[in-house]
């Protein structure tokens, strides 16, 4: 026992258990061969290995096995933390088909090699074509996860209970599946680089150039060990689920392009003065991207994340101001995205649809964008009801408000798009066309984008590496400052 910085006594605990993290909640930790233990009152978490540290329940990470755990009277007192944790898998939610939800009320397996099925510590055995089906309720799981493992971790589980686009999915890697109060969850534990290779062509298409798919692919990468070590969804002992929440997995078949952008990037990660970048990237800019103020960070939090030009030699221009980012929007300067059918858009809403989503301030009569961010896009726009007026604040809000699935969305290409609720981007500039009355107004939007427009530009990306640029320097333009470093250097 420590006080004043002192040590007024010391114990002795000599029992000591080690083993896989499975889950982690604020009152218990299961660990893979002993089941759930209760945390002690005076737990802490020790760093043994380099500079000592005290730390605390959060970097207990599910998935790790760095840790030995002090334990008396049946409860945990201390995690003692002896090496780095490498991250070397990824623990993945899978969702329900249409990615609805992370609970399913039955799970079907088909084994695809032979391997071994464990309940808690009763072992089956199953053979290559094996099927069985877990249900919400089942009494075998009621107390323990039922933890399967092929011998054969690369030729994958089938679930077929659930569908990815027109195809039944295979999971590489082994599983899990836990009874929750809402119903089954069904964890994937897989190798980081083999989860990759299932992330990369469903989040960029595979015919995209060789460097912008590396690009993709250390992107991807950089943005799952973030997501490992924020331990997002402890609770279900897992890192990540498998939608657009965090990256699309598995959702498109794998290709040889793809796997050879994660192969040549193995274990590459973007760094910013020795520190993991948080990574974001979307589909298409404006010509221009913005920086995380838009989502309420500080910019010297994130000062790699600044709105730049994505042209050759970047830059950064000043359209925060409505008339100058209305002439850039309405016009098509030249850019690495100049010809992409989403770089530039317009679309038509009525008062009377935006009134179904802002309620409250009478008949929509009147819209402004009272605040741009970096690269003009709209921050806070202001609706004028007959009745009153509101503040809509944020990127996404706008989209929503703005949004509406009989709006056609007109690409500068002709090409017309149906059924989004949401606008493409923020990056915006709004004229109101008066009708017979006040109360009858509709509003033409000049739009250019397509996502949030922080980070890296995909289509930005695939123009740059068709111009010559490498994927270090596809890198290098998005995320100013940054570095390209080992996995294995990050401490």
């Amino acid at each position: 026992y420590v006080t004043d910085r002192e040590v007024k006594k010391v114990l002795l605990k000599k029992e000591r258990v080690s083993g896989k993290v499975l889950e982690v909640q604020d009152d218990e930790i299961e660990i893979e061969g002993y089941g759930s233990l209760a945390i002690g009152e005076d737990f802490n978490v020790y760093r043994l290995y380099g500079e000592f540290r005290r730390q605390n329940l959060s970097s207990v990470v599910v998935g790790s096995d760095v840790q030995e755990f002090v334990v008396a009277d049946g409860q945990i007192c201390a995690a003692l933390a002896m090496r780095p944790f490498g991250a070397e898998t990824i623990r993945v939610l899978v969702m329900d088909t249409g990615f609805q939800s992370i609970f399913h009320e039955a799970v079907t397996l088909e084994f695809l090699s032979p391997g071994v099925m464990a309940v808690g510590d009763r072992e089956e055995t199953f053979q290559p074509g094996d099927t069985v089906t877990f249900r919400s309720g089942d009494e075998k799981l009621a107390r323990d996860r039922v933890v399967i493992k092929p011998t054969d971790e690369s030729a994958g589980i089938r679930v077929t209970a659930i569908k990815r686009g027109d195809q039944i999915p295979v999971y590489p890697g082994h599983m899990e599946i836990k009874q929750e109060s809402e119903g089954l969850v069904l964890v994937n534990e897989v190798y980081l680089e083999e989860y990759l290779k299932r992330v990369v062509p469903s989040e960029m298409p595979a015919s995209y150039e060789k460097e912008a798919l590396k690009a993709q692919a250390v992107c991807a990468r950089t943005y799952a060990w973030r997501q490992i070590m924020a331990n997002g969804y402890k609770n279900y002992g897992a890192h990540v689920d498998d939608s657009t929440k965090y990256q699309v997995y598995n959702n498109v078949a794998t290709s040889a392009s793809t796997d050879t952008a994660v192969n040549e990037t193995y274990g590459k990660l973007i760094t910013y003065e020795g520190k993991v970048a948080e990574i974001y990237y979307f589909s298409t800019s404006c010509g221009h991207t913005t920086d995380g103020t838009i989502w309420g960070a500080s910019q010297s939090d994130y000062p790699y994340l600044r709105g730049i030009a994505v042209k050759e030699g970047g830059g950064t221009m000043d359209l925060t101001d409505e008339e100058t980012f209305s002439q850039f929007i309405k016009s098509c300067p030249d850019g690495y995205e100049s010809e992409f059918g989403m770089y530039r858009w317009t679309a038509k809403i009525t008062g009377e649809q935006i009134q179904k989503k802002v309620t409250g301030i009478g008949t929509i009569v009147d819209l402004t964008m009272k605040e741009r961010s970096i690269g003009g896009i709209g921050k806070v726009l202001w609706v004028k009801g007959t009745a009153g007026s509101k503040e809509i604040i944020g990127e996404g809000q706008i989209r929503a408000i703005l949004g509406n699935t009989d709006t056609e969305i007109r690409q500068q290409n002709g090409n017309i798009l149906t059924g989004w609720d949401s606008l493409p981007s923020a990056f915006i500039s709004i004229e109101k066309e008066e009708g017979e009355s006040e109360e009858d107004v509709c509003f033409t939007i000049y739009g250019g984008g397509y996502g949030h427009g922080v980070g890296m530009s995909q289509n930005g990306a695939q123009a740059m590496a068709k111009a010559g640029k490498s994927y270090k320097q596809i890198l290098e333009l998005f995320y100013d400052g940054t570095e390209v470093a080992e996995i294995d250097e990050i401490s």
